[in-house]
């Protein structure tokens, strides 16, 4: 039996940024400009708060679900410069078990994506710094942090640097490769720009615009197979995007 979620009142008290399913499709977490992540039970007829985080200082601009491998894992981003990581503890309530220090980043961190379940619980940070880090959580309750790397020879060590936008870049989102040995990434920023970059045969990364959208860009995701690109923008439009024969990328009209 399917039910549809209708449209409620979240009780937050400014812009709401982002909201996020977990795994199940039974928690709903959202985050707000009032600093604060509230986590719902969406399982039934009726949404019930069972979580009102707080711990940032500035805009909580994104939120991630983990696998449920890990159990109610929750990490969110902030205005604050810093990353949290929650979790919900056997009686329902919920704690902070990790944050960032306050020297991994120096400016706002606007985006987070957890990596494959299979390699760890493992959490990579964009930030306005120009920097992404990489959070690692252990069995035994530590995390370990470190900026965006290669891992060569088990050592990681800085390998590429895309440098393209003039602004912020707000979202970063790599396309499922179906197999193929190159990589594929788009990225989008406060300069209304989206790109996508491919690798490749060799060392390096080629680079298409999109479009220019004249308005900030703050979300991307492709399909599940990858030759689909949606693009969110700050003037309330939801576009779709395909490659063509030539290399351009095109608007899908419906």
């Amino acid at each position: 039996m399917t039910h549809t979620l209708q449209s409620f009142e979240t009780g937050h008290t400014d812009m709401v940024h982002d909201i996020q399913l977990d795994y199940s499709g039974r928690r709903l977490a959202t985050c707000s400009s009032d600093r604060t992540i509230k986590i719902f039970d969406v399982s039934g007829d009726q949404q019930m708060l069972v979580g009102d985080l707080q711990g940032h200082s500035g805009p909580v601009w994104q939120v991630a679900w983990a696998h449920a491998k890990y159990g109610s894992v929750l990490a969110s981003c902030s205005f604050d410069n810093t990353v949290i990581v929650w979790q919900e503890l056997e009686d329902g309530r919920w704690t902070k078990v990790y944050q960032t220090p306050p020297s991994l980043h120096t400016a706002s961190v606007n985006s987070i994506c957890w990596a494959p379940y299979e390699l760890g619980l493992i959490l990579a940070c964009a930030s306005s710094d120009g920097t992404v880090s990489v959070m690692e959580g252990h069995p035994d309750g530590t995390w370990d942090t470190r900026k965006i790397y290669a891992y060569i020879n088990d050592v990681w060590a800085l390998e590429h640097k895309l440098i393209e936008h003039s602004d912020w870049v707000l979202d970063v989102a790599w396309a499922p490769n179906m197999g193929l040995p190159k990589n594929t990434i788009a990225s989008a920023g406060q300069d209304g720009k989206v790109l996508v970059w491919k690798e490749r045969d060799k060392a390096g990364w080629d680079k298409v615009l999109v479009k220019d959208f004249q308005a900030p860009v703050w979300r991307l995701s492709w399909s599940i197979t990858g030759n689909i690109l949606a693009v969110s923008d700050a003037s309330n439009n939801v576009s779709l995007w395909k490659e063509s024969p030539t290399g351009k990328w095109q608007q899908v009209t419906q």
